[in-house]
């Protein structure tokens, strides 16, 4: 028995090679970008680096870009560097990177050669586990060193400072992270960089001593040519069910990627 005769069968041929023609092209397009995403292979952090791969790999398969991950800089060098638009750092320390490596990443942004997103750890600047600070990357994030963090954690209000930023548009002037460390330095970044937000540090639940007045979280260096922006909320993997805190990550990614 025939179910299709005639015209209505080559419409359907028809119809049934443009769609597998779609799902072809969809499959073989070309990334509009590539990011080089960084994160530790384990410690207290590996549960948010985990999180945060299923989340960008899920933005970047919706968004058309590509992602590498990788959990050391050996492999780092200028040549390295020079596939990705975007490096993401997500919780990875300044410290314990080959010289070339450095070199690299200080090329990299210096020079504007790509965006750059640093998370959480990317602050953890000092002498550990052996290693002297990295100066380029202390004045990179505003000449600070770190000093102390809230060890037995505590929520708080992040409070939006440049609403016209591009990185927070649809994010409100307001909103509550429910869990984080709260790093301190010993000096607050604010003289050397762009402060996009910082939180109060009286809304800590529960309160804590551990504090340093003027607390900025989110800031950029404008003396930079790569187009930077450091997010210090990155510990906890529940920052992915805030809505403001996946607006201002995907916000940052494709701020940071265009020069």
């Amino acid at each position: 028995m025939k179910l299709f005769t005639g015209k209505f069968s080559v419409y359907l041929l028809v119809g049934l090679l443009l769609w597998a023609c779609t799902v072809v092209l969809a499959q073989t397009k070309t990334p509009q970008f590539k990011v080089l995403a960084m994160a530790e292979p384990g410690g207290h952090h590996i549960e948010y680096s985990k999180r945060a791969r299923l989340w960008l790999d899920s933005l970047a398969a919706k968004e058309n870009f590509a992602i590498d991950y990788i959990d050391k800089t050996d492999a780092i060098n200028e040549a390295y560097l020079a596939n990705y638009q975007l490096i993401i750092q997500l919780d990875y320390v300044p410290y314990a990177w080959k010289p070339e490596a450095s070199a690299a990443l200080e090329k990299y942004i210096d020079e504007g050669k790509g965006g750059w997103i640093g998370f959480h750890h990317a602050t953890l600047l000092g002498e550990f586990d052996g290693y002297k600070i990295w100066p380029w990357f202390s004045d990179f994030m505003g000449g600070i060193r770190y000093k102390n963090y809230i060890g037995d954690f505590a929520a708080g209000t992040v409070n939006v400072e440049k609403k016209n930023h591009p990185v927070m548009k649809d994010v409100p002037a307001s909103f509550l992270v429910k869990k984080e460390e709260w790093y301190i330095y010993d000096k607050s970044p604010r003289p050397n960089v762009d402060v996009i937000a910082s939180v109060d540090e009286s809304t800590y639940s529960p309160d804590s001593k551990v504090k340093m007045g003027d607390h900025p979280v989110i800031w950029s260096n404008p003396q930079k040519k790569a187009k930077n922006i450091y997010i210090f909320m990155g510990h906890s993997p529940v920052l992915f069910e805030s809505d403001a805190y996946k607006t201002i990550f995907k916000n940052a990614i494709f701020w940071a990627v265009k020069k």
